[in-house]
């Protein structure tokens, strides 16, 4: 092989594994610490903060959010769905990135003043979005900013879904929001004595 065959070879090999624009595709490791995830992702906490300064959405409650969205896997996507259990008939939704933003959703984000450029699978974007859509539910519905559950329950059913109640008939969905709050107050607990969330 040449070696400006192999240069080139390499090259498209790093590009591949570079994940630009914060997405490193795979998540962290120990996913119980959040002060481990701070170490792993230093750029992580920027963002947090970044999101917490602009619309008021506290570090622990974003991270319990994407934690229970994607496990902070920056390419996570629903799964897919099969017809006769074999044949691939798409995925079950259009969730995407950390903060599994649907298609529809993300366009109202764009139009709404987000970042020239943003993608869900970057980190400042993703949580960016997720403060944006939770200053609204805060403002609707008067849903507190430290309130992971509650929030978690209008993010996944929307705001309308959670006006009406929806996630009643969930008793699933009441367990995981349970989950997501009860993992915002230890990552909060973690974080204030952690030094890479100072």
């Amino acid at each position: 092989m040449s070696r400006v065959l192999r240069a080139l070879v390499i090259v498209l090999l790093a590009a591949s594994c570079g994940g630009g624009g914060g997405g490193s595709g795979s998540s962290p490791r120990n996913l119980d610490n959040a002060c481990s995830i701070l170490e792993q992702r230093p750029g992580y906490f920027r963002a947090f903060r970044n999101t917490e300064r602009r619309w008021g959405v506290p570090v622990h409650v974003q991270m319990a959010t994407i934690y229970q969205e994607s496990k902070f896997d920056s390419d996570a996507r629903t799964p897919f769905q099969y017809s006769l259990g074999v044949i691939p008939i798409g995925r079950q939704s259009s969730a995407f990135g950390y903060s599994q933003a649907l298609d529809g959703t993300w366009k109202e984000y764009l139009a709404d003043g987000a970042r020239r450029g943003a993608r869900r699978d970057d980190i400042r974007d993703a949580t960016d979005f997720m403060g944006w859509y939770m200053k609204q539910s805060h403002e609707e519905l008067g849903i507190p900013m430290w309130d992971a559950r509650r929030h978690y329950l209008a993010y996944h059913e929307g705001r309308t879904g959670y006006r009406r109640g929806s996630y009643n008939a969930k008793s699933w969905l009441l367990r995981v929001s349970s989950q997501v709050g009860e993992r915002s107050v230890l990552y909060q607990q973690q974080l204030k004595g952690c030094r890479a969330a100072r």
